[in-house]
């Protein structure tokens, strides 16, 4: 595909944000009840309000809440934060034979990996973008740093881009809103293409912010990336760079067959969130009503309508407060009570914190959970993720290893000749939920081996325990550095049956008769 001029660049940005507006009215929804400070919809990006008050019309924090745990239940499930959560492992186009010392150098460079990982602000960045996948769709961007942040992970918010599907459902194109200080254009983008109009927003306001767009083009032919910003507003391109790697990682939590964005829990949630929170609204309302009240007010020449307070302790003068003509100022009577609280507001609570899978343990006061319990509770949570935790991986997790690893290769921290692609470099999760599965076939081996032992000389003889032990070390993702390998292992069988034979063996003649004479002596 040919590299694309800036007129071409802006028509397709704005058909893939056409097609990303038809999502408005419910992620606007969702981010209103659910994620108000990470709220860019309702004119708060194009209105340049940073710092304004977004929860006008939020009367109760259930949803807020569950959406915080949820981030947190799969940043503590999944990419556990200063833990090392998946693992390097050959592909199958690696010999079998050159397996093992394959895994001895992918274990190194996993070690790299996660002590880069601790360096950076990847912590932080996973949790706001775990947060924009409880809507649906989220966007992390992964950049090369400096000596200090080797990587820079950047969470865009979900608002600010658009995206185009490629081949196989795969987001090939991102779209991206960019908004920068005119002073600060050269320093992030070295090189620029320094136009007669860019130079004149330099000299005269420095300090002015910019709407710019940058664009990642997957090109079919080669392969590569062609990567634009542009400046719609002058229709002028001012970067344009060949990648190998695209700098964007665009996971959805659940997607339906037709559609480019995701569905979130929170989309499924934002009917029972809006009923909540309105059922707030009018409770409110009623205790306001009960408080205060309202009045009618007879016009006779005396009372004045508009001077009135009430309040505890005022005094409110009036010509009557009865007779025939009836009282001055009396209260006006309430069709009814609202009191749907009790009826509703607990269950709706429920319903939200299931769908959000805020499964929270009892409170301290409650008597103490074991571990095992606690356990099958993280196993419950990866079942219940369900399709989701798949895409979890796919989308998430193994793009950000392989593309981390690209950054770092490019700088000459590590060196790595192959692909992470699955073939010759896999990425295996070994986080906290991945492993909640695993535990599932160990017990299933385990159980086995029980049943085998049982069965005696020809059940145990069915088993070959180095393969079991090298199965439960895989699927724990155990170091390959604290095992022994096959040489070593079989000298320390060889060293062990000597020990046993030699143990085995008489007692030297001498020691006998000495035995023997102690004997007769004690007798």
């Amino acid at each position: 595909m040919p590299r694309l001029n800036t007129k071409e660049l802006m028509e397709r940005e704005a058909k893939a944000q056409a097609r990303k507006d038809e999502w408005r009215s419910i992620y606007e929804d969702c981010y209103e009840f659910a994620l108000p400070q990470r709220n860019l919809y309702s004119g708060y990006y194009e209105g340049r309000v940073a710092g304004k008050a977004k929860m006008a019309r939020v009367f109760d924090s259930t949803a807020i809440h569950a959406t915080q745990r949820f981030a947190n239940r799969l940043q503590a499930g999944l990419f556990p934060p200063y833990k090392q959560w998946c693992r390097l492992e050959p592909g199958s186009q690696i010999p079998e034979q050159d397996q093992v010392r394959a895994q001895d150098i992918m274990d190194n460079y996993t070690t790299r990996l996660f002590e880069t990982l601790r360096q950076t602000n990847f912590d932080l960045a996973m949790g706001e973008f775990l947060l924009d996948l409880a809507v649906g769709t989220a966007v992390m961007m992964i950049t090369p740093g400096d000596e200090a942040t080797p990587v820079r992970f950047n969470s865009i918010p979900q608002y600010l881009v658009a995206i185009e599907e490629g081949a196989n459902g795969g987001v090939d194109n991102v779209y991206r809103q960019l908004r920068i200080k005119a002073e600060a254009i050269q320093r992030e983008f070295p090189g620029v293409n320094m136009t007669a109009e860019l130079m004149e927003a330099i000299e005269r306001k420095p300090d002015q912010e910019l709407d710019l767009r940058d664009a990642v083009i997957f090109d079919q032919e080669s392969g590569r990336y062609h990567y634009h910003v542009f400046w719609p507003a002058k229709k002028q391109e001012l970067f344009y760079r060949e990648m190998r790697s695209s700098p964007f990682v665009v996971s959805r939590y659940m997607k339906v067959a037709g559609e480019v964005y995701g569905r979130g829990p929170l989309v499924t949630a934002i009917a029972d969130i809006k009923t909540l929170n309105k059922t707030l609204e009018l409770v409110l309302k009623n205790a306001s009503l009960s408080i205060a009240g309202v009045y009618t007010a007879a016009d006779d020449g005396v009372l004045n309508p508009q001077n009135i307070k009430i309040q505890p302790g005022a005094v409110v003068a009036v010509a009557r407060n009865g007779g025939p003509n009836g009282a001055s100022l009396a209260p006006l009577p309430r069709a009814g009570d609202f009191n749907t609280s009790q009826i509703v507001i607990n269950d709706l609570r429920m319903n939200i914190k299931k769908i959000m899978m805020d499964d929270t343990l009892p409170p301290d006061n409650m008597s103490a959970r074991s571990a095992t319990e606690v356990a099958e509770r993280t196993r419950e949570l990866a079942t219940n993720l369900g399709s989701a935790f798949g895409r979890l991986i796919t989308e998430t997790m193994v793009p950000i290893i392989a593309r981390t690893l690209f950054v770092l290769d490019q700088q000459g921290l590590i060196d790595l000749p192959l692909k992470v692609n699955g073939a010759e470099v896999k990425v295996t999760p070994v986080s906290p939920l991945a492993q909640a599965q695993k535990l599932q076939e160990i017990n299933d081996v385990v159980q086995y081996m029980q049943i085998a032992n049982a069965m005696g000389p020809q059940g145990q003889a069915s088993i070959s325990v180095p393969r079991v032990l090298a199965f439960i070390a895989e699927r724990l993702g155990i170091d390959q550095n604290i095992l022994n390998s096959p040489e070593e292992q079989e000298q320390i069988m060889m060293q062990m049956q000597q020990a046993m034979m030699e143990a085995q063996q008489p007692a030297q003649p001498g020691a006998v008769n000495d035995g023997g004479a102690m004997a007769g002596a004690m007798v």
